[in-house]
């Protein structure tokens, strides 16, 4: 594909498969297209691994973390359980939305937990809203435990982020699912995968090896499950996706 961009004529035009689109430079078209591009571009140059969230980093897209935030508001969940962990920034994220709504808790899991990131995370202070589960997210004993600090009764939101092969996300998807409670998402984060495996930093194999297929072929053999890109609860304007690294990532469980 080929995108040639006319700021004098106000146009963008795209040339694919021997035919020529042009589209109106200020039209939502052209933003979604001039988006996929910048999303690509700035996975590529690490674009978010520039931001932290009181004092932790936090990689994750300035604008996923606000549309997160929007679910996290409306679902309003008492336990939200993150798989991969990192340097705890977005376990400190989700942390504090919980605060601000004065309910509930955050469970983090990972494979390695290492111990400056455990120190800061341990030390902030969110951390009596978070706990740190060490492990692989699919070894039976860590699933085990991660359900057994979830109460009966309680409703739960489950964020996938830690191994992104299809696999482990397939395998992450049929072990955390039964903690979601009707109503609320399990979210296999960073299928953007898929749409960078053709820039210097992909790998030709993510076209299919990726979050977004895992969860789509998931959501094929749960039908109670709904694979949608959660309502924006604000909206003046005709724009209609979302600019993400989580494409085909929010599966909702169907209410009863």
């Amino acid at each position: 594909m080929k995108v040639t961009v006319d700021t004098a004529a106000r146009t963008l035009a795209i040339e694919e498969g021997g035919s020529t689109r042009t589209l109106d430079l200020y039209g939502r078209e052209a933003f979604e297209v001039l988006s996929s591009l910048w999303v690509k571009v700035g996975w590529n140059e690490k674009y978010t691994y520039t931001f932290s969230w009181l004092g932790r980093p936090v990689i994750q897209l300035p604008e996923d973390l606000i549309r997160a935030q929007e679910v996290i508001h409306r679902v309003r969940p008492d336990v939200i359980v993150e798989t991969g962990v990192a340097h705890g920034g977005s376990l400190v994220f989700w942390a504090t939305v919980l605060k601000a709504l004065g309910h509930g808790r955050v469970i983090g899991i990972d494979v390695e937990i290492r111990p400056h990131n455990r120190s800061a995370i341990e030390a902030h202070p969110l951390a009596p809203l978070v706990t740190l589960v060490e492990g692989s997210s699919i070894d039976p004993a860590v699933v085990a435990k991660v359900r057994a600090l979830v109460a009966p009764g309680e409703s739960a939101l489950v964020l996938l982020d830690s191994n992104h092969s299809y696999a482990h996300v397939r395998s992450e998807l049929e072990a955390y699912h039964p903690l979601v409670t009707p109503g609320s998402y399990i979210v296999a984060t960073d299928g953007v995968a898929r749409d960078v495996a053709d820039t210097p930093r992909g790998s030709p194999a993510w076209v299919r090896d990726n979050p977004a297929a895992a969860a789509s072929d998931f959501a094929r053999v749960h039908p109670e499950f709904v694979l949608e890109q959660p309502p924006w609860p604000f909206r003046e304007s005709g724009l209609r996706a979302s600019v993400t690294h989580w494409p085909q990532a929010w599966l909702r469980r169907r209410e009863r």
